[in-house]
């Protein structure tokens, strides 16, 4: 499949693109071509992988609240993009415990003032609407949850994730279903995912990144939880080929929602993730302690991608160590050279396309 002949020179807006994702997502498709527009409300980390990248005014990066649905829907219709790829959204179940009336309008009322945005958008173009694993229904089951299984989270996170795959129906339904419809959208969920360039809180990768790079001793609060342990990539992927598919076909994919998670051989306990990265950093050391939970959170929710495989030829390629070397290789070459993290990026990028090229049967 040729990415860039789909891509170059086309206008891709990408809601979140200072985020972990997004960044990764701005720099891949800048890198086949694409003219970005980016919109963000702030850049939420310090480092930022967002920043070390550098883009200056290689893209048009817009400092914009994705709620407030004036200026949103200005950028729209001034911009006219051909793909919209929106990623914006209180990602973190922690936090929207704290922040929750923040996480119920960021999710829901941002997906819906896109959605209302593109009602009388006279264009044609490819949306790809980004939720989550965790919008399904948690049955207590141990298999991946299928497209077509219950949503209802619990947590505000999920639960906001949830609503917001209704609204996108009911949008669909109401306003994107006629014949003369030029707006295409596709739904795609991932679950937990790690690499470089991710330095959010009370997360496994970034903590003992931190520690590590202090020489200090990590800490390790729940060794034995498995998490579907799954490159930022791999989703990404996932996500340009399902907009290509869209774009190609608008009648079978319209509509349609897609998992992108790894195999069940990619699940793996914490600790296993911490020794297997100790193998590519020079000073290791951690300490266990025992947490207490202070809020309700889903156990762990597998993925079933067995539609994406089939109606989409995509399939995670990366294997456990390769995955865990990419991730732990980039941040042991970010500390090295900050000024390199650009070309790092796009190394990582390059790579794991000609790892697809070979892998892809």
């Amino acid at each position: 499949m040729n990415y860039r002949k789909i891509f170059n020179k086309k206008t891709i807006l990408i809601t979140g693109h200072t985020g972990f994702k997004g960044s990764w997502l701005t720099l891949w498709l800048q890198n086949l071509g694409g003219k970005i527009v980016g919109v963000s409300k702030n850049t939420l980390t310090s480092p930022s992988h967002f920043n070390s990248l550098k883009f200056s005014k290689s893209i048009i990066s817009k400092s914009v609240d994705i709620t407030n649905s004036l200026k949103f829907r200005k950028i729209i219709n001034t911009t006219k993009p051909d793909f919209i790829f929106h990623l914006a959204a209180q990602a973190l179940v922690k936090k929207s415990y704290i922040n929750t009336l923040d996480t119920w309008q960021s999710n829901l009322m941002g997906t819906v003032n896109l959605l209302e945005s593109l009602k009388n958008y006279k264009k044609k173009v490819n949306v790809i609407l980004i939720t989550s694993d965790k919008a399904y229904k948690n049955l207590e089951i141990d298999r991946g949850y299928k497209e077509d299984d219950l949503l209802g989270g619990v947590d505000p996170y999920g639960a906001s994730k949830s609503s917001a795959e209704l609204a996108i129906k009911s949008y669909i339904k109401s306003f994107f279903s006629s014949k003369n419809n030029k707006v295409s959208i596709a739904i795609a969920r991932a679950g937990n995912v790690i690499g470089g360039g991710d330095w959010s809180e009370n997360r496994l990768v970034p903590d003992c990144i931190r520690s590590w790079s202090k020489q200090k001793k990590a800490i390790i609060r729940s060794p034995n939880s498995t998490r579907p342990w799954q490159h930022v990539l791999e989703a990404l992927n996932g996500y340009i080929i399902l907009a290509i598919n869209l774009k190609i076909n608008k009648k079978k994919y319209h509509g349609q929602a897609f998992n992108f998670g790894p195999n069940n051989k990619h699940t793996f306990r914490v600790i296993e993730v911490v020794k297997e990265m100790k193998k590519y950093w020079s000073v290791v050391s951690w300490k266990i302690i025992k947490s207490k939970k202070i809020f309700f959170e889903n156990t762990l929710l597998k993925l079933n991608s067995t539609k994406a495989k089939k109606n989409l030829n995509w399939k995670c390629i990366l294997k456990f160590n390769e995955t865990i070397f990419l991730t732990t290789d980039w941040y042991k070459k970010f500390y090295k050279d900050k000024k390199k993290a650009r070309k790092n990026s796009l190394d990582q990028i390059n790579y794991y396309q000609k790892l697809v090229n070979e892998r892809k049967n």
